[in-house]
């Protein structure tokens, strides 16, 4: 309760609570909240504006734009909320282990990761989509083969970090088990910045899997997801703007949401990065309104926060 008072503390905190947590409640009570079933199709009514019987109007088969979109937040969140809950297990724990062991096994998971990064996710996703084929699970572990390679570093990273620390070396000398200092002393000490990063990344992988679905390799034709109906309103952008505009909105409006949020999660955790990424706008703000006044005026040095 502490954590979510903080978060709500700045307008821009509560604004990105309360945009997320409508998105969930209309995306859960979607069958109660739709006004037609997804699927259902009326040629009668193709392509027909937003009006008081379709609020945001039909596609080119009829079927209700609202009840499709309501539809797409659910499939939207469930894979950015599945996926990131595989990733950041996953990365987190090899990335510990491999931070706190070091040895044989950090360098072997090192080098596989290395080599995971040099591949572009999109592309990587395309190739494992066609390969396993269009479905829920099978985009859900096509974007968690590569999706865990951020935890990972991050958590390695972090591991180093607390692995030095004297609360460590003071465990150790009572006696406690190495195994038992990971997982008692040292993981929960990182997972403030696992959560800051598993925030962000839910938004990721929406985007993710809306580009996939827009290209026609992510979730199946029959299930309504943002992706596919944006791509589904291409052809028919500049004669019924809302069959991509409503669904594309949605989106950007929810990954935004909930990229606010983790920035207010970074902001309650790590302060410091807070400061440091105020003090290096500082100077653009000071240098741009020189500008404009056609002389150049002197601005104060960064100074890292202590």
């Amino acid at each position: 309760m502490a954590l979510a008072r903080k978060v709500v503390a700045t307008p821009l905190g509560a604004l990105s609570v309360g945009v997320i947590v409508v998105y969930v409640m209309l995306a859960a009570f979607a069958p109660l909240v739709a006004p037609y079933a997804p699927d259902a199709t009326a040629l009668g009514q193709r392509l027909k504006p937003p009006s008081a019987q379709h609020w945001f109007g039909t596609d080119s088969l009829g079927r209700d734009i609202l009840s499709r979109t309501l539809y797409g937040a659910r499939v939207s969140l469930l894979i950015g909320i599945i996926t990131v809950t595989i990733t950041a297990v996953f990365g987190t724990v090899l990335g510990a282990l491999g931070g706190f062991f070091r040895g044989a096994f950090d360098a072997v998971t090192g080098r596989f990761t290395e080599l995971l990064l040099a591949f572009p996710y999109l592309i990587f996703a395309i190739g494992m989509m066609a390969f396993l084929g269009p479905g829920f699970f099978n985009l859900v572990l096509a974007l968690s083969l590569k999706g865990w390679v951020e935890f990972y570093r991050l958590a390695r990273g972090q591991t180093l970090d607390q692995a030095s620390q004297e609360y460590v070396e003071a465990a150790r000398a009572l006696g406690q088990r190495r195994g038992r200092s990971l997982f008692r002393e040292v993981i929960p000490n990182i997972l403030p910045a696992i959560v800051v990063l598993a925030t962000l990344r839910v938004g990721y992988f929406m985007v993710l899997e809306a580009s996939l679905s827009f290209l026609g390799v992510g979730i199946p034709p029959n299930i309504p997801a943002w992706g596919s109906m944006i791509a589904e309103g291409r052809g028919v952008l500049f004669i019924a703007w809302w069959v991509s505009t409503i669904p594309g909105v949605a989106l950007l409006v929810l990954v935004l949401a909930i990229n606010l949020l983790g920035e207010r999660l970074q902001e309650i955790y790590d302060p410091k990065s807070a400061l440091r990424r105020r003090a290096r706008r500082a100077p653009r703000t000071a240098v741009a309104g020189a500008g404009q006044g056609g002389e150049s005026q002197p601005t104060e040095p960064e100074v890292e926060p202590a």
